[in-house]
């Protein structure tokens, strides 16, 4: 029986392995998927975790109880020999080995870029998994905490200022539905006023959101400005050194929450670490079937998606899909199907897309979507961004279980309990045994 190795459990990985479960018959191939988490992070409910909006753990797709016929190591692919069909496997325990494969589909995703840029790899915290996102979230809360017992003064400031670097979507939505939190919990620390929240937005272009065209990207920008929000177009993060803040514009200021959202690259892995074709970019080379090679020379065997890979974008030629969650999603099923495609002896079927708009979430009850000229602002384009997510996130046990959170949050209002103290669980235990 041909095994089929799944590198990279994310969007792409999780519905390949997924679709693939569905689709191959008995004895037909066995799927081995491996990835150093236990879950998919559904991204797009990000922001809404750092809000308290969506419970971390709604936001995160077992793959154990939705891969029941895919075998699951959890652990890494090191290297990748596909002249010999072999992958190095690092797992979280345990020494290295070789697994050997007959079909791979490298869908391994990709990291975020530091950029070199003093401080922040000490400082700042990315935005790709629900622990940063309840790791933000909590730093929050714990600041206003802290300030809410300072005198006004620059350690006061700091605690109540952050800053986000990226403007693209990941970006600008954990800002604005961070900004949202902080505004509303003004009410239950009176001791703080909303004028000494200082949130800024770093975007190295002249405008945010590149997915949506200029008119609605300045509304945005004006919308957020209204809300408090300083926004720094044409601007880059110099150095971030003890929380330091200094911008390429000449702004400087302290904070306590650095928050980077700037681009993406692909794994290691990929870059380095596999005779798989690679572009100048470091990319896996994807054909529009999402094999790997070009058109002229497909690589047997091999297949590629989501972020880590260069897909032609069909409806723009010349160009490649960009790294979102609408592509990784329909790659992963396409991916699926291609292979068994494959398997069958048939042909595979190329990946086009049809775009179904663009939506944002800017803070409670605050949005924007677009499709085409088409453009919605406000509540409406709000309701849109929950709908569409709650029907696009996978199984009904996670769309039934993000209604129930967001019916208690309409009623109840958002849960502003920090658990930071789980970051170090043992703290208390071990001050408790120590005599006073």
């Amino acid at each position: 029986m041909r095994t089929i190795l799944v590198v990279g459990g994310g969007y792409a990985g999780f519905y390949t392995a997924w679709k693939l479960e569905k689709k191959l018959r008995k004895e037909e191939a066995r799927v081995v998927l491996v990835d150093p988490r236990p879950y998919m992070t559904y991204q797009p409910f990000l922001p809404e975790v750092l809000a308290g909006s969506v419970e971390a753990r709604h936001a995160a797709v077992s793959q154990r109880r939705h891969l029941r016929r895919t075998k699951i190591i959890s652990g890494s692919v090191v290297t990748v020999d596909h002249a010999n069909r072999t992958a190095t496997i690092r797992p979280a325990e345990g020494a290295e080995f070789a697994l050997a494969y007959d079909i791979i589909a490298v869908t391994a995703g990709a990291v975020t870029r530091q950029l070199g840029v003093p401080g922040v790899a000490d400082q700042a915290i990315g935005m790709k998994h629900v622990e940063e996102a309840v790791a933000i979230r909590d730093r929050l809360l714990t600041n206003f905490d802290r300030a809410a017992t300072l005198e006004p003064g620059p350690e006061r400031s700091k605690l109540l200022s952050a800053a986000f670097v990226g403007g693209g979507f990941s970006g600008v939505e954990g800002f604005g539905e961070l900004l949202s939190l902080a505004t509303a919990l003004t009410k239950p620390y009176p001791e703080i006023k909303k004028s000494e929240i200082a949130f800024h937005l770093v975007e190295a272009r002249d405008r945010i959101l590149p997915e949506v065209t200029d008119e609605p990207g300045r509304w945005v920008v004006r919308s957020l400005e209204k809300r408090g929000a300083h926004i720094h177009l044409n601007a880059t993060m110099q150095s971030a050194v003890d929380g330091h803040v200094v911008l390429s514009d000449g702004t400087e200021f302290d904070t306590d929450l650095i928050v980077w959202t700037v681009g993406n690259a692909a794994t290691a892995m990929v870059r380095n670490h596999t005779d798989l074709p690679v572009n100048e970019r470091g990319m896996l080379t994807v054909r529009a079937d999402l094999r790997v090679g070009t058109d002229a020379e497909p690589v047997p065997d091999a297949w590629g998606a989501g972020d880590d890979a260069a897909v032609p974008d069909l409806a723009v030629p010349g160009t490649w899909t960009v790294p979102n969650a609408q592509h990784a999603v329909r790659q992963g099923k396409l991916l699926a199907s291609n292979i068994v495609a494959s398997l069958r002896g048939r042909e595979p079927k190329q990946y086009k897309h049809h775009s179904l708009g663009t939506v944002a979430t800017l803070g409670l009850g605050r949005g924007i979507f677009q499709y085409k000229r088409i453009v919605i602002k406000g509540l409406p384009a709000w309701l849109m961004h929950r709908g569409y997510h709650v029907l696009a996130v996978p199984t009904w046990e996670r769309k039934v279980r993000v209604l129930a959170i967001w019916l208690a949050a309409a009623v109840y209002g958002r849960d502003i309990v920090s658990l930071a103290s789980v970051q170090d669980p043992r703290r208390a235990f071990v001050a408790g045994g120590k005599d006073s």
